[in-house]
């Protein structure tokens, strides 16, 4: 698999990152709202804090929001609504284990100060648990919003990384073309390993190297499986030319759970319609092809959300869960 043979463990970064993400095992999380809501945009968030805790007790890595300053038409998807970092205050603490993620901060349309303050902020509320997605944007429509240029936000993220990192240190010293620092002023809180796991989201405009090099991990989209194990393969190809540690890399999924077990798939947006049987197969091979966590999206399911859950927890868990690694 593509694994590198001799990597046994990713660099320790924080309870979320090194509970999440192992070497040659496959994870599962899931993606807020926790809501079947179809081709609506907006959500029912009803009962959103009862299921963010419901994946929790039943043993799911991570829970997945994301950063959707805007609903914009032409997408059809407001996201979790919440703002994200306000939304993580929330469920850090209403939550015991499960990892917070955010797939991902839209980082050209945040000052990256904001940004390390409210994700240090989180992981040190939530006791570590934080993993920090970053992207370049694809909406358009919101940079003018903010007034914010749309074609040279590739450069503003890899400052914003730059700025961010910094952050960890004491009293940090940086020039970019977003700030300033010479030390003299230090941001508070720190984060609770010293610093912010930061997965790049696609390629967030800037070359695959770049990314190796300067990312903790690697998110990613649905592929077939061919397609899929040669970009898990070139992207660690990049990091051990990089002379780096192996990092994680992981996806998401749409599913639409049927009820029975050994119903066959059937595409839907970015994944499938199937029963327990076929997804397990299919998780297994991506696991096998060097994919360290999937988050689920059940935004098409048809069947009862607390029930599909339930029924996801049982049938997957027992096989793709590194649960063990909680403090």
């Amino acid at each position: 698999m593509p694994d590198r043979p001799d990597a046994d463990s990713f660099q320790k970064l924080n309870r979320a990152h090194d509970a999440v993400f192992r070497p040659r095992r496959l994870s599962l999380g899931l993606v807020a709202p926790l809501d079947a809501h179809g081709p609506d945009p907006v959500p029912d968030l009803t009962r959103h804090i009862e299921r963010a805790q419901l994946a929790d007790r039943l043993g799911f890595s991570a829970l997945w929001l994301r950063d959707v300053p805007f609903n914009v038409p032409s997408f059809g998807d407001a996201g979790q609504v919440f703002d994200p970092f306000v939304y993580l205050g929330a469920l850090a603490m209403a939550t015991q284990d499960i990892a917070l993620g955010v797939a991902s901060v839209v980082l050209p349309l945040r000052h990256p100060a904001h940004v390390a303050k409210a994700a240090a902020s989180a992981d040190a509320l939530s006791g570590g648990r934080l993993l920090l997605g970053i992207a370049s944007g694809d909406r358009p429509e919101e940079y003018p919003a903010l007034n914010m240029s749309f074609p040279d936000r590739g450069a503003r993220f890899r400052d914003s990384v730059d700025y961010i990192r910094a952050m960890g240190a004491d009293h940090p010293r940086i020039e970019t073309a977003q700030g300033v620092l010479t030390g003299g002023i230090d941001m508070l809180p720190k984060p609770v390993a010293g610093r912010l796991p930061l997965l790049i989201t696609g390629g967030s405009r800037q070359s695959p190297e770049w990314a190796a090099r300067n990312g903790d991990g690697w998110m990613t989209y649905p592929r077939d499986p061919a397609a899929q194990g040669r970009a898990v393969a070139e992207y660690r190809r990049r990091i051990a030319e990089a002379g780096s540690p192996d990092k994680p890399v992981m996806q998401s999924l749409y599913v639409d759970l049927m009820d029975q077990p050994d119903a066959p798939p059937r595409p839907i947006h970015l994944g499938f319609r199937s029963g327990t049987d076929f997804l397990r197969r299919h998780l297994a091979e991506l696991r096998d092809l060097g994919i360290n966590h999937v988050a689920l999206n059940l935004r098409f399911n048809g069947a009862d959300i607390e029930d599909t859950m339930h029924r996801l927890a049982e049938a997957l868990l027992p096989e793709f869960s590194n649960a063990e690694t909680h403090p």
